[in-house]
């Protein structure tokens, strides 16, 4: 039977990744199925260092800062398999990337992610925000563990 992590507040997200303050944009994972899902959210307030810059008269969350968001909620679905803990991760592709609606001030980004397959220390999948019930952003990653990948690389 497969362990069901649930109520992870930032200290035990920060033990299965390597995203720290000023750069970990979630909050709580709700539940996280190791190999198969995740979900939980960001609380987005005005004190978050961007919103000065984006923008002045208009804040809202960058998208660069809500694609990180969905990937560091998608990471628990691989990471809290037990010996992927804590590794190093790095981006192979992000794709069809949408941005449905604003997200500002005061709004709970919440996030639910999906790990179609894991392989060799690459794992792919689709991860979805929503505000307030209504899709905000959306994506579709591969992400992979260099540590891992590099066992299966070619030798000459």
């Amino acid at each position: 039977m497969e362990e069901i992590l649930r109520n992870m507040d930032a200290y035990a997200i920060q033990q299965y990744q390597q995203n720290r303050y000023p750069l970990l944009f979630i909050d709580f994972v709700e539940e996280a199925v190791p190999g198969r899902s995740a979900r939980g959210h960001k609380n987005f307030s005005y004190n978050e260092w961007y919103f000065p810059a984006h923008f002045e008269d208009e804040p809202n969350v960058p998208g660069f800062i809500q694609i990180e968001a969905l990937t560091q909620m998608f990471l628990m679905t691989f990471l809290t398999i037990p010996e992927n803990k804590a590794k190093k991760t790095g981006f192979i592709s992000v794709e069809n990337a949408k941005f449905k609606r604003k997200i500002i001030p005061g709004d709970r980004l919440d996030i639910e992610a999906e790990l179609h397959s894991y392989r060799r220390g690459l794992a792919k999948g689709t991860v979805k925000g929503f505000v307030k019930g209504e899709l905000a952003c959306s994506v579709e990653l591969v992400i992979g563990i260099p540590d891992i990948m590099s066992r299966f690389r070619p030798t000459t």
